[in-house]
């Protein structure tokens, strides 16, 4: 299997559980390209989880979901086992340690991912729906838009009121995520009349507003310089948006 096939297979996973946790077994990790456990290792789709509570049963060929109990003792391992109540034959199992060890994937460590390919800075706190996730706001040329991801049946990114399955713009070579920011920006700047997603100057003076209170709140001095940089304008430019103020046309070009 190559990265990418299993990069979508989880991305398939995931929005079947409209972008909750996916918990993957170690022993499942072990059976998966190396390259591409470590990059979602590495940055961030795959993160250690809790132990697992309940685990397939070894005692015999049924292979019952069976609660898991761990006695944990100072001077050695802990010991985990299985009380077998299906069979007279069978009583206490015994369970490898390292077969509870699990790792998680979510909707949220996607957007995340997403942010940090794109360079994009995520607001404080997510939008409050479980199965929507900001991912930041995307510049194109001539517009700007909310880029959203969703998980309503399948995973998909909503921006200027396009929608785009994840799984056509995201990708996994052996170790490297990449995301197409062209074909993203494209959309942007066609945006659909009365688009949901697409950020009004009143959206951005407020949004902007509120990154200059965290950034303060930081003890971050140089914030509109931080704010500029974030955004790909001007210093003067963030001055003027935060003032709810419009460019002349003579130094528009320069912003």
């Amino acid at each position: 299997m190559t990265s990418n096939r299993l990069l979508i297979e989880l991305l398939e996973r995931i929005s079947t559980r409209s972008g909750a946790a996916v918990f993957v077994s170690d022993h499942e990790l072990r059976e998966w390209p190396g390259a591409a456990v470590a990059a979602m290792k590495a940055q961030g789709v795959l993160t250690k989880a809790r132990p697992a509570t309940s685990t397939v049963c070894p005692g015999c060929e049924q292979e019952c979901v069976m609660p898991v109990h761990v006695i944990h003792a100072k001077a050695r391992k802990p010991d985990a086992f299985i009380v077998c109540d299906k069979r007279s034959d069978i009583n206490r199992v015994p369970v490898p340690v390292d077969r509870l060890e699990r790792w998680q994937a979510t909707g949220e460590s996607l957007a995340a991912l997403l942010a940090k390919l794109l360079r994009l800075h995520r607001s404080e706190g997510n939008s409050g729906e479980a199965t929507r996730w900001e991912v930041g706001t995307l510049k194109g040329v001539k517009h700007s838009s909310h880029l959203v991801l969703v998980a309503d049946g399948s995973l998909t990114l909503s921006l200027a009121g396009h929608s785009i399955p994840l799984a056509d713009v995201l990708t996994l070579a052996g170790r490297t995520f990449k995301v197409d920011r062209r074909t993203l920006t494209r959309f942007v700047d066609r945006p659909v009349a009365g688009a949901g997603d697409e950020e009004s100057a009143a959206q951005r003076r407020e949004r902007l507003k509120k990154r200059v209170r965290v950034l303060k709140a930081q003890g971050v001095k140089a914030f509109l310089k931080t704010i500029a940089e974030e955004e790909g304008i001007s210093i003067p430019r963030v001055k003027q948006l935060l003032q709810g103020k419009t460019p002349s046309r003579t130094s528009e070009s320069n912003w």
